[in-house]
Order: C-alpha cells, then sequence, then structure tokens
C-alpha cells in the first residue's frame, strides 16, 4: 500500500504563506478587499502524456497529452509527447483527461455537512428583497463537502443563497483550493453574481406578508429594479459631476501653473468639488450592478411561463438574464432562450417534488443543446455534486433515445464549457485549451462512465487530489477522525 501525506489546512496555510503573496484576486469593488495572506501553492512543470484527451474544444485526442507549468496549460497535441526539458513526465495511458467539472449550483458552504440548523445559512428569510447579502459571507470554508466534490473531479463551483426570497444576494464562484476565508477561495478574476427567484417558493415563503402569488412576485421584482434604476441615476449623476470637477480643478492647476511663470497672481476662486455623494443602500448596490451589466443573474425558475415573464422583466429594464436554473420546463420554450442566449441550469432526472416540476423530462438539457442553446446540468446537492459526470451522462443517454444526435463532447460542456459560460470564466476555464488555466482531471476510464474516478485533480495547476501530497480541505474531519 502506498501512503500519502495529507495537509491541514491551518498548518499548509501558516507556512505556504510566508514571503510575498500570489495571488491573483484582486478587488474590483466596495467590500472585495482581500485580507489574508495568498498561499504560495506548489504548481510544477507537468506534462500528461498518453491519455485520451477530451479538450471539448472540438478534438478528441486519443492517445495525446498536455504540459501545464505555473497554472497554464502551455501546450496540448496528439500522439505521443515531446521531450520538454525540466518537466515532470506523467504516464496516463489508458486513462482520461478532461476539463475540471463546474457545478453552477452548488448550496456547499452555505448549508455545509454536517446538516443541522446551525449551519444553515443560505436563505436570510426576512423580507423578500435581500439583493445585498453575500453568499460569501455564509460560506464555512471547513465544510467536508469542498473535499468530496473535489473527489468527484469538480474544480470549481458557484454557491448562491437559497430561493426563498425574490432576490436572494449575491452568489460567489470559488475555485477548491482551500483557505481560511471564503474571500480567498473566490475563482480570479470570475464576474459578480446575484440569485433570483420566482414561482412557488417565494410566494410560499411570504404568503402570510406578501408576495402571495405569482402576480405579487414580479410586482415585487419590477419594483425593485425601478428603485435601483433611480438609485443608479443618482450616482451616474454624482458621478458625472465629480468628473467634471476633477477636470475643471486640473483645467484650474495648470492655468495658475502658467500665470506664476508669467509672474501673474493666482485665478481665484478654486473650483468647488462635487459635493457629498449619495448614501450607499447594499440591496441597490447589487442590482444597479445588474443593470450596468457587472453582476449576472442566475435565476430559480421552474416553469415556461415563468420564464417568459422574467425575461420580460430584464427586457422592460435593458439587462440580460444568464441563466435560468433548475427550469425543468425549459424545452418547452428553447428556441426563444437560445435566441436571448440564456443558459439552462438544470437536472438531469428531478422531477415530482413539487407541482412545478411536473412537468420535467429527462431530456430537456439534451433538447435545449440540439437547439443551439446552452445546457448545463448542475447539482444544487451536496451528493449530487460528486457524480455531476454520471448526472450528464443521464441526459446524454435520454437525448440520444429521442433520437438527437449527440457526442459525448457535447455531454462534457454541459459540466465544462457552458457552465463556464454561465459565470462568465469561460475565457479561463472550462476546456484543455492553450492558455486557460490547468484545470485538469485524470480519470480511471471513460469519463461519462460510472465505473470512472477521478485519479488525479489539477486545480490551477496545483495537484490537489491524486499527489504524493494531498490537500485537505477540512480540519474539522481531520479531527473527527482522530476522536476514539
Amino acid at each position: 500500500m502506498r501512503f500519502k501525506s495529507v495537509v491541514l489546512l491551518g498548518l499548509l496555510l501558516s507556512v505556504s504563506s510566508a514571503g510575498p503573496p500570489t495571488s491573483r484576486v484582486q478587488a474590483e469593488a466596495p467590500g472585495l478587499e482581500p485580507l489574508e495572506p495568498a498561499v504560495a501553492w506548489e504548481r510544477g512543470h507537468v506534462v500528461l502524456d498518453g491519455a485520451t484527451v477530451w479538450t471539448v474544444a472540438g478534438e478528441v485526442l486519443s492517445p495525446g497529452w498536455v504540459e501545464i507549468d505555473e497554472g497554464r496549460i502551455l501546450r496540448v497535441g496528439a500522439g505521443q509527447a515531446p521531450s520538454v526539458q525540466g518537466a515532470q513526465v506523467l504516464d496516463v495511458q489508458g486513462k482520461h483527461l478532461t476539463p475540471g467539472l463546474i457545478d453552477t449550483h452548488s448550496h456547499l458552504g452555505v448549508y455545509p455537512s454536517p446538516r443541522v440548523q446551525a449551519h444553515a445559512d443560505g436563505n436570510e428569510a426576512t423580507k423578500p428583497v435581500t439583493a445585498g447579502v453575500w453568499a460569501e459571507h455564509s460560506v464555512w470554508p471547513q465544510d467536508p463537502g469542498f473535499r468530496r466534490a473535489v473527489e468527484g473531479g469538480v474544480t470549481a463551483l458557484q454557491i448562491l443563497p437559497g430561493s426563498a426570497n425574490l432576490v436572494g444576494g449575491r452568489g460567489v464562484v470559488l475555485q477548491l483550493l482551500p483557505a481560511r476565508g471564503a474571500r480567498a477561495m473566490r475563482f480570479p478574476g470570475a464576474p459578480e453574481t446575484v440569485k433570483l427567484a420566482c414561482g412557488e417558493n417565494p410566494k410560499r415563503v411570504y404568503q402570510s406578508r406578501g408576495p402571495s402569488t405569482r402576480m405579487g412576485n414580479l410586482y415585487g421584482q419590477r419594483k425593485a429594479f425601478i428603485e435601483a434604476e433611480a438609485y443608479r441615476k443618482k450616482w451616474k449623476k454624482y458621478e458625472d459631476k465629480a468628473k467634471k470637477s476633477r477636470e475643471e480643478r486640473e483645467a484650474w492647476k495648470r492655468d495658475n501653473a502658467r500665470r506664476l511663470e508669467r509672474g501673474r497672481d493666482p485665478k481665484d476662486p478654486k473650483p468647488s468639488g462635487p459635493g457629498d455623494p449619495p448614501t450607499r443602500d447594499l440591496d441597490k448596490d447589487t442590482l444597479a450592478g445588474v443593470l450596468d451589466g457587472t453582476i449576472l443573474p442566475q435565476i430559480h425558475c421552474y416553469r415556461a411561463d415563468d420564464m417568459i415573464s422574467m425575461l420580460q422583466v430584464a427586457q422592460e429594464f435593458d439587462f440580460r438574464v444568464r441563466s435560468f436554473h433548475h427550469a425543468v420546463e425549459a424545452y418547452k420554450i428553447r428556441d426563444i432562450l437560445a435566441e436571448h442566449e440564456v443558459s439552462v441550469s438544470t437536472w438531469a432526472d428531478w422531477w415530482g417534488f413539487k407541482l412545478e416540476a411536473h412537468d420535467a423530462i429527462m431530456a430537456n438539457a439534451a433538447l435545449v443543446h440540439a437547439a443551439g442553446g446552452r445546457a448545463v446540468i448542475h447539482s444544487d446537492s451536496e451528493i449530487g455534486i460528486q457524480r455531476l459526470n454520471q448526472e450528464a451522462a443521464k441526459a446524454l443517454r435520454a437525448g440520444r433515445e429521442l433520437g438527437l444526435d449527440l457526442s459525448e463532447s457535447d455531454a462534457l460542456s454541459w459540466i465544462t464549457t457552458n457552465a463556464a459560460w454561465t459565470l462568465g470564466i469561460d475565457d479561463q476555464t472550462g476546456a484543455i485549451v492553450e492558455g486557460l488555466r490547468a484545470d485538469l482531471v485524470v480519470w480511471s476510464g471513460p469519463p461519462l462512465s460510472v465505473y470512472s474516478e477521478p485519479e488525479r485533480v489539477y486545480i490551477d495547476g496545483v495537484p490537489t487530489l491524486g499527489a504524493e501530497v494531498e490537500i485537505e480541505h477540512s480540519d474539522f474531519m481531520i479531527g473527527l477522525e482522530v476522536v476514539p
């Protein structure tokens, strides 16, 4: 038996963070400034040689090879790998290599294991619109589910608030490298996202105080966006005034410098400033970001008519829906969703657990794909995330049984490239292409097979599973394992 070292999270971070930070996370908005030092992960220069390489970018290379260094994919090729000076060559003949899997809908960290009331931090069900809350602030980085997800080949995921509210708050996109705080786990450069919900959930939760109907749902969301529009205009007016004031002050300085050079007195008075900025409102900050196109709406919606209603709200307020989640009736409006470039984040076979889920069909994702839409298979489950590849395989089989011409690469796109697009990170991950991040999974067999399992996982080039030293996300679980 070969024994592996397991690195404890607390020890790893206290040791590896010595020296200058190497994080690629940059604060781009108020409240996003990093606090903890970045981890100086060992990435290395590696050639994976001999596997069947599923690029999910139009090619399957059998055999093929991939060279990675400093967290990036340097080269991809068919046949035997060339000699690469200084690189560690790993023989993965007979294995299969895919991009890391991406789950667009998870509640890990906000509903972590053990599943107890003390850990239930996913729904701020105190008022219908809580756009200002952030899932990041509820994420418990010690959730054992993160490690289980990596063992299923998942390298990135979106954690969302629950669906009790019309606007539940911001989601957060994480890479599954452990850290002591959720912010340090953020996927570098990922856009902000926000969770909205329509249909049964909000009207059930708020039936005694409103909304209690679908028309009440839409009223509440439209009202929130009207208020966000006014807030956005107020800030735009202030920012324009501040810009004009800066320009006037710079012109005043230049003019006075020239006057002094000529021996003349300074010009008075000095231009006034823009005055006090508007008072910040955290709920309106988020919805204004949706209107600006900087925050991607992720909408919990089951029925086709509810999705059309939300698209009409988006049309009224001139923003784009990024993805409908669950969307079990997406097949009924697949042409509309394809036309509006809205992805469908759905399950393979969840059905019948409430009335709006009764028209679900297993070929939903396949039909969306065949219509030119962006199909995505998500988990919404701490169990399903461990077998996302098998969920995609179920949806593939259902589509083929309808006679649709679908390939294994198509099915892989539902948990890689399309999922990456949904989260706005497709320029960084989701395919095996030169220049993208080295988010990779080496499978024991064909990646959609129930008999295959990940043997190696790389996240941003960091060997996270299957290396001599494995990284453990949860000191909590390690503590439990040593309790007599």
